[in-house]
């Protein structure tokens, strides 16, 4: 059987008489009994009977419809994305987003998509890093962002930005006289004095920060764990203790004068990874969110909406 045969048999099918199917087809009357025959001939069954009413299929007929159905709809979507691929782009792209990045990123890109690409539909999914990750491993997003680099079989990883971390804590400081200035710079040595609140072990932050301290020998004495970038910064606000975030998510807060930030001193940075499937070919649409998000990360750090950050020379 070919996809021919099973648009033919869906058509009889849908008309209930071989004649009108032939019509609407514009093939032969005989040349389509010829065609149900060699089918019949192959499964070794009976796939139509005829009623006063017209031709229904029968029991082995209906599983054949059902299948058939789904194979020609889907054989009729890729000739449509082939024959559109050096069109417009269009379709659906699904983004994986970490809550940090989506909260900086996620509206601009919207905006650009509904501008420059009107016929492509852009789904954002924003989570925890791991979670981005596992949706890419298993093809429920066709691009994400993350912070790590990921050694990947299936996937490729493409640093484009590097931002910088930033200590914060509550505006009423408790610790005021044993931290510098607001703005100015802090020893990564000086999270071993600090309770802090992060995220739990396995984060992609947390991860980072113990790393970072580890290589400077200080260990973190953590005085609350929670998975919420938002929350932490409530709970530091709150004055139960410090974190580290780049500056753009505290931007905000700092800005109204209800958080204070330190820059580490050296800049303790962090790089955002695109990372993308090559185990698949990227379709027209996913290669044009690809190119639009990549400007779009350069305009936000050019414009300063992306505190603290710096492109890479290869985005």
């Amino acid at each position: 059987m070919d996809v021919r045969q099973l648009r033919y048999f869906v058509a009889i099918v849908e008309s209930g008489s071989i004649s009108r199917a032939a019509g609407k087809l514009n093939v032969a009357q005989p040349s389509l009994s010829l065609h149900i025959r060699n089918m019949e001939a192959d499964l070794g069954v009976p796939l139509l009977f005829r009623t006063p009413q017209g031709v229904q299929p029968t029991e082995a007929g209906e599983i054949l419809l059902r299948n058939a159905r789904a194979i020609v709809a889907q054989f009729e979507e890729a000739e449509r994305e082939i024959r559109g691929s050096g069109a417009e782009p269009a379709g659906e792209v699904r983004l994986g987003l970490p809550s940090s990045i989506a909260q900086v990123l996620g509206v601009p890109l919207v905006l650009a998509a509904q501008a420059e690409l009107p016929k492509v539909k852009l789904r954002i999914a924003e989570a925890m890093s791991g979670y981005v990750l596992d949706w890419l491993r298993l093809g429920r997003v066709d691009l994400g962002l993350l912070y790590a680099f990921v050694e990947d079989r299936g996937l490729r990883s493409i640093g484009l930005l590097s931002e910088a971390l930033h200590l914060f804590g509550p505006a009423a400081d408790p610790d005021a006289g044993a931290l510098p200035a607001t703005g100015s710079s802090v020893p990564v040595a000086r999270l071993a004095d600090l309770p802090l609140i992060l995220p739990s072990p396995g984060h992609g932050l947390r991860d980072l920060v113990e790393e970072r301290a580890a290589a400077h020998g200080v260990q973190l004495a953590t005085a609350i764990e929670i998975d919420a970038y938002g929350a932490i910064k409530s709970l530091v606000e709150q004055g139960l203790g410090y974190s580290v975030l780049p500056a753009h998510a505290i931007r905000r807060e700092t800005e109204e004068g209800s958080l204070r930030a330190w820059p580490f001193e050296p800049a303790f940075l962090r790089t955002v990874h695109l990372v993308e499937p090559i185990d698949r070919p990227l379709s027209h649409a996913v290669q044009a969110v690809e190119k639009l998000c990549r400007r779009t990360l350069r305009d936000l750090v050019r414009s300063g909406a992306w505190s603290g950050a710096q492109m890479r020379v290869s985005a």
